[in-house]
Parts: structure tokens; sequence; C-alpha cells
């Protein structure tokens, strides 16, 4: 029996021969589908949807972009230092049950709560209700509590930075998720996560808290991005609105931010591109013979790296096309520059990026879910039931179902659709403020609209594709 490496890496399932025969059923049971009908259906209704906001007259769509304020009570201002501690706490104890606990990562907190509950449930949810992390990351209470509400930092960010600390050190982490030969083990987990959480907080001591937090660490920095894709954008005023209203809000995205933005959405493609039949065939490695995560740290990161670069290059190259044909006959200001188009466009990809995170996940937190529960209930394998549920006895049955598995794949699909013409919309809406009338907007859709129904191809076919490890 063989585990998918995504699930492998991401979900803390280091040789669990139930989850390795629940995805093995799952993917045999997609495999029978007629997915390539659920394929063509998927790209056809993105691109009904370009069309259909192509004639969609500018006041509607700043209408549909116009949130509605909410009546929200005036929150103490201590509170978010409080939750903030109270996660610094979380931490703290999450470290000693990974270096104290049971070995077996699906038994261990640390490793269920971090993949599982932190990447896939906590990820998931800031892009759908807005950016609570503010309120929870571990740092920012303890900062406050030790060195004051606004301290003189020793040192200065150079603004020239921009963000491209934070993306260096997502990009350092994401590495580590997809090649790091033992990334679920509690004691190499413990020992990575306190480490971060001390080289987060020593950098907020050098370069002042609110500094660090906004351009050089990286989850708050990608919390912030993805917020914007939420019903309640990314909290800095209580409002509502259609998903994604946050986005084209105003807000200045640098060169930097747009490259994070694009590198959340390369990043979690080639998460899910690595584990298919074609790249492990593409870098030798028969899928029914995995050698081990050492033997594949170097294409991951390769692969990983080539995803990144790729994915800039190719919406760097609609971005040119996206502009050379809005400026067709256009002189001096009416001809927005390259820079401005790109990072008007970017932001963009974001609802795709969100949409991929959560479909590629979906399986994952159905079952490793259920470990997180029983993990939570009992955190030291002591025969503890804190959670007042009892023995949990972990079920896969929902994937040994046609039926069933038919449900989750249209589920993921359906995100990963509906996402694409969230992005669609989105893309419409800056491509209105950047060229001014709805004809020059719709025109300068063209090459975006082709790479929306590419990646929506793209997206699906990871989904259907046969899957190795």
């Amino acid at each position: 029996m063989r585990i998918s490496f995504a699930k492998f890496t991401s979900l803390a399932a280091i040789f669990c021969p139930t989850a390795a025969l629940a995805h093995v059923s799952e993917q045999a049971f997609v495999l029978l589908l007629p997915t390539e009908q659920f394929i063509i259906g998927g790209c056809l209704a993105v691109a009904a949807s370009i069309l259909l906001v192509s004639f969609l007259p500018k006041p509607v769509v700043e209408r549909a972009f116009t949130p509605r304020a909410l009546p929200w009570p005036a929150l103490p201002r201590w509170l978010p230092h409080l939750t903030s501690l109270a996660s610094f706490a979380a931490v703290l104890a999450l470290v000693v049950i990974g270096l104290t606990g049971p070995r077996d990562p699906l038994s261990n907190l640390l490793p269920m709560m971090i993949w599982t509950g932190w990447w896939i449930t906590i990820i998931s949810a800031l892009g759908l209700i807005g950016n609570f992390w503010t309120w929870i990351n571990p740092w920012s209470g303890l900062y406050r509590l030790l060195f004051g509400p606004d301290p003189a930092a020793p040192l200065r960010l150079p603004e020239r930075w921009g963000v491209w600390p934070a993306w260096a050190v997502f990009v350092i982490y994401f590495g580590y998720f997809i090649a790091d030969p033992a990334p679920s083990d509690p004691d190499r987990l413990a020992i990575s996560v306190a480490c971060y959480w001390l080289f987060t907080f020593a950098a907020m001591a050098l370069f002042g808290g609110k500094t660090w937090l906004a351009r050089g660490e990286a989850f708050s920095v990608a919390a912030t991005l993805l917020a914007r894709c939420s019903l309640f954008g990314d909290w800095t005023r209580p409002a509502i609105g259609l998903p994604g209203w946050a986005l084209g809000q105003g807000q200045r995205y640098g060169i930097g931010l747009s490259i994070f933005a694009l590198t959340l959405l390369a990043a979690g493609s080639f998460d899910g591109l690595k584990e298919t039949f074609w790249w492990l065939g593409l870098i030798g490695v028969n899928p029914l013979e995995f050698p081990g995560r050492s033997a594949v740290i170097g294409s991951s990161l390769i692969g990983l790296g080539l995803a990144i670069a790729g994915l800039v290059l190719a919406f760097a190259l609609v971005v040119w096309a996206c502009r050379a044909i809005a400026n067709t006959g256009q002189t001096g200001a009416d001809q927005p520059s390259f820079r401005a188009v790109f990072t008007a466009l970017a932001p963009a990809v974001l609802p795709i990026a969100l949409a991929y995170h959560i479909s590629h996940f979906t399986v994952s937190f159905l079952i490793e879910g259920q470990y997180l529960l029983a993990a939570i209930g009992d955190p030291l394998a002591q025969g503890a039931n804190f959670l007042g549920l009892g023995d949990i006895r972990v079920t896969t049955g929902f994937l040994n179902s046609a039926d069933s598995v038919k449900v989750i794949w249209l589920t993921q699909a359906g995100v990963v659709v509906a996402g694409h013409v969230l992005s669609v919309l989105v893309a419409h809406h800056a491509a209105l403020e950047l060229f001014g009338t709805a004809r020059r907007a719709a025109i300068s859709q063209i090459p975006m609209g082709l790479f929306m129904i590419g990646y929506t191809l793209f997206g699906l076919w990871l989904l259907a594709t046969p899957r190795g490890l």
C-alpha cells in the first residue's frame, strides 16, 4: 500500500496503512468517474463567466465590489493581545508535547495540530471569514507585554526590501513542507516550530513588531492576502460583501506582494503536481516502488523553484499581452505601465490559490480531522477524555463508496471552478480601474481569460489524474 505524497507530508500520516488504503480507494473511484466531462464542464463554466462579465456595465461591477458596513461593537484594545498570549501558551504546550509525547505522529498533538489544525483548517478559514490571524498569532501579545505598545526598533528594515523577507521565509517553509525527510516526526517538528518562533520574535525585537509582522513574517503576510478573498475582507473595517471584495478596494500591491500572491498559487499547484504519475515519470521514479522522501529532496526543491519562476514568467507574459491589446491606439496617460497592470491583476490569482488549497486537502481534512479530535481529547496518549467523546474510532468508510467519493470529487471540482470564476470577476474589476472603459477592459482580459481557462483545466486535471507514492 502506498500513501499519497501530499497526504504523507501535510497530514502527519507517516507509515499509516489505514490512511494509505483510504487514499488508494478514493483515487481508484475517481479514476472510474467521467472526469473528462466534468473537466470540460468546469472549463466551459469559467469561459461563460468571462463572457458574462465582459458585458456587465462598469457601475454594476463597482457595486458588486462595494461592501455593506456591519454594526460591530467596540472591543477592548487589550483583547487581541490576550488571545495572542493564549496562542503563545498553546504553541509552547504543543512544543513540549512534541518533545515528550507519543512518537506516533497520528497520536501526538503537535503534528496533528500543525498540519491539520493550522495548515489545512486555519489557513482555509482565513480565506473564508477574514484575517483573525492578527488575533491568534503567537508573537504580538508577548511582544507588547515585554516591550510596550510602540517601542523604538534598534534596526530599520529597508523600505526597498518590501515584503521580500516574508516571501523568502515562505519559500523556505514550503521547501521544508514538501522535501523534509520526516516533517511530521514530533521531535523534528517541535524543534522546527520552536526555532521559527524564536527567529520571528528576535526579528520583531530588532526591526519592530508591526514592521516585521507586516513585511517579514510569512504567514502574517499570507493571511492578509488570503483574507481579502473572504466575505468580510481583511477585518480592517467591519463590512461584508461579495467574496473577494477587499481585493478590489484599492490597496497598493507592490511587485513583492504581487509575486507573493503568485507564489501562493504556484506552491499549492506544485504540491498537487509532485504526486502525479506524470511528475514521477519525469523525475524517473516508479510510483509503485517509491524509494523514499530522501531520494526526491533535490527534485522536489528544484520543481518548487521552477513552478514559482514558471508561473511568474507566464503571468508576466499574460500581463504584457493584456496591456498590449488594451493600449492599441491609445497614447500618453491612457496607457498604464506594465508594473501598474502586473500589480493590479496579480491579486486576482488569490481566489484560485485559496480554492486549490481547500480542494487539495478536502479528503485529508475528512480523515486527519478525526485523528486531530482524538489527539486533542488525549494529547499525551494516556487514556484521557478531555472532549468527552470517548474512544474516537477513525473511519475512512466514506472513501469506499463510489457515490460518496463522487460527492467529494464534485465538491473539490466545484471549489476549483468557483475560485476561478471569482478570479475572473476580480481581474475584470481591476481592468476597469486600469483602462477606464468597459470596452478596453473587456478586450484586455482576453489573454487573462485564456490563462484562467487553462489553469482551470490544469487544476481539474490534478484532481483527476493518477497519483502515486
